[in-house]
């Protein structure tokens, strides 16, 4: 799995909720066929096709993981603030969808990536100068980390900070980083942050903070942040979690643009999952699956979480839906 992995699927409390579309019609196709039905019970075959659309998740089966910078509370200056709370003013899913694609499949570096994204949303302007110093931005050892790692460098610099991005390696790591004071900035997610500083105050056992109200698990994020010297900016509406994507064929023939779509057309033997060896028993995976959505599969196949190997099945046609994050390169327009 990549560093990034995800504590929802390793605990039942750390991921959020997909929510958007993309394209529209796959490649070779007008993207108008009408909606296949098929027989109750029998599920949906998968359906090959290069592009990707992630399903809504209309129940909410997971947690509000919305992008937000994390501040080592020494230098949470009201300018350090306001700087970062420019770039989640400027970020939601589909422009970091974007700024992945930028990086993963144009092949820009991140800091090229995030020096567009400046310049086209004016990231600058208005910021008012601090008193000025030295902030080191940690980043997580994955390209969208360091590309917004790299966009708090651009709104940190032009409010008089000298500032540097450094990729630290995993939460585990950066994150005590944080707290001594090594890193002063990082980029985080709200509901995987919140069990991360949960479970390490209070146990591997303790109840889960987070939910898919982004208010609720944000308060419970920055209380928790109090006690570790870390404090939080405003979150983004962008968000990079676990997602159900299939084919954009796939929606077209059977008609499906939800998970309760996907549960109400789908559920029978054809349905196959691909996903990480633990989606099979996580509860924001196969288990949330059927017990939120009532969704029946016919088998499930071990691959990876978000990975070569998931959105090859898919794009194949060896699997029909497959977990895949939210924010990933993939949906974007091809």
């Amino acid at each position: 799995m990549r560093a990034r992995t995800r504590l929802a699927i390793g605990a039942a409390s750390a991921v959020a909720a997909a929510g958007f579309l993309t394209g529209c019609g796959d490649a070779g196709s007008s993207g108008t066929e009408a909606p296949q039905q098929q027989a109750s019970g029998e599920g949906c075959a998968p359906v090959a096709g290069e592009q990707l659309v992630a399903l809504t998740d209309d129940k909410n089966l997971q947690n509000a993981d919305n992008v937000i910078p994390a501040i080592q509370t020494k230098v949470a200056d009201p300018q350090v603030v306001a700087a970062l709370d420019k770039v989640s003013a400027a970020l939601d899913t589909e422009k970091l969808i974007q700024l992945n694609k930028a990086v993963d499949v144009d092949r820009k570096t991140s800091r090229v990536a995030a020096a567009e994204f400046a310049a086209a949303n004016d990231l600058t302007a208005g910021l008012t100068r601090g008193s000025g110093g030295r902030i080191v931005v940690g980043a997580g050892n994955f390209a969208e980390s360091q590309t917004l790692g790299e966009l708090y460098r651009i709104t940190l610099t032009a409010a008089g900070y000298e500032v540097t991005v450094q990729t630290v390696g995993n939460r585990e790591l950066y994150e005590p980083a944080l707290e001594r004071g090594e890193i002063q900035v990082v980029p985080e997610y709200a509901a995987t942050m919140a069990e991360f500083l949960n479970t390490k105050a209070n146990g591997e056992n303790a109840d889960p903070v987070s939910s898919p109200d982004v208010d609720a698990t944000v308060e419970a994020l920055r209380g928790l942040g109090e006690k570790a010297g870390i404090s939080f900016g405003a979150p983004s509406t962008a968000q990079n979690q676990n997602a159900f994507a299939v084919t954009q064929a796939f929606a077209d023939r059977h008609g499906v643009r939800t998970l309760s779509e996907l549960a109400e057309k789908c559920s029978g033997q054809a349905t196959v999952l691909g996903g990480p060896p633990e989606c099979q028993e996580r509860p924001f995976c196969k288990p949330g699956l059927e017990k939120t959505y009532g969704l029946s599969l016919g088998s499930f196949s071990s691959l990876d979480q978000g990975g070569p190997l998931t959105k090859t099945g898919l794009r194949t046609g060896t699997i029909s839906v497959g977990l895949i994050f939210s924010s990933d390169s993939a949906y974007a327009a091809g």
